[in-house]
């Protein structure tokens, strides 16, 4: 797919474009050695930077993110860890692909962890307006931890967020209740219904 036209996505289109994301983003353990933050081994785990850093797909997935994102008025996206920088910038690059040059063009920022300690001294990087809406966009929100503290540090810098766009989420966490209870919504490319077993297709768009 040229990834310089947005696409009008079927529901078959999604469902397939998901379908793939998942796929190239699944590493198992007969693959490669693989651990969680403790460094204890797992059995599988989504690695979406591999998809999200390949051209195709990051056209194809960033053209989805800036229509949806599009269809909820919203204009200003910020990312939170390294696997959501891809993310970010596919949503840019996608931006006005589909000939809408008349609308406003999308912004983009980063969120540091802690404030850079010289130059600008800035903790959210970019041309982010404080008197609009920000959507934080992640690759996978599971417990919600992480979104949180992004959250967090995007008021502590005085921006509203109206919600979360993420590319998976993990049906079985608390993630979605944790930050619906904190009046923002939540859009996932893909709803995970993995289960103790491992990696299955019972998943939903």
């Amino acid at each position: 797919m040229n990834q310089r036209t947005l696409p009008s996505s079927t529901y078959a289109d999604l469902v397939e474009l998901g379908r793939r994301l998942y796929e190239r983003s699944l590493v198992c353990h007969e693959e490669e050695e693989i651990t969680d933050p403790r460094g204890q081994p797992i059995g599988w785990l989504l690695d979406t930077r591999v998809p999200m850093l390949d051209g195709e797909m990051f056209g194809e997935v960033g053209a989805v993110l800036a229509g949806r994102l599009r269809a909820k008025g919203e204009r200003q996206v910020a990312g939170y860890g390294f696997g959501a920088f891809g993310i970010v910038s596919s949503v840019l690059s996608a931006d006005g692909a589909d000939g809408s040059d008349a609308l406003p063009a999308l912004k983009g920022g980063f969120i540091r962890e802690e404030r850079k300690g010289h130059g600008r001294n800035r903790l959210v990087e970019g041309p982010l307006r404080r008197d609009e809406p920000v959507v934080l966009v992640d690759d996978i929100l599971n417990s919600g931890r992480s979104a949180t503290r992004a959250v967090a540090l995007l008021r502590e810098e005085g921006f509203a967020v109206a919600g979360l766009m993420t590319l998976f989420s993990f049906t079985w966490s608390s993630g979605r209740t944790r930050l619906e209870a904190d009046g923002l919504w939540v859009d996932s490319l893909l709803d995970l219904n993995l289960r103790e077993g491992g990696p299955s297709s019972n998943d939903s768009i």
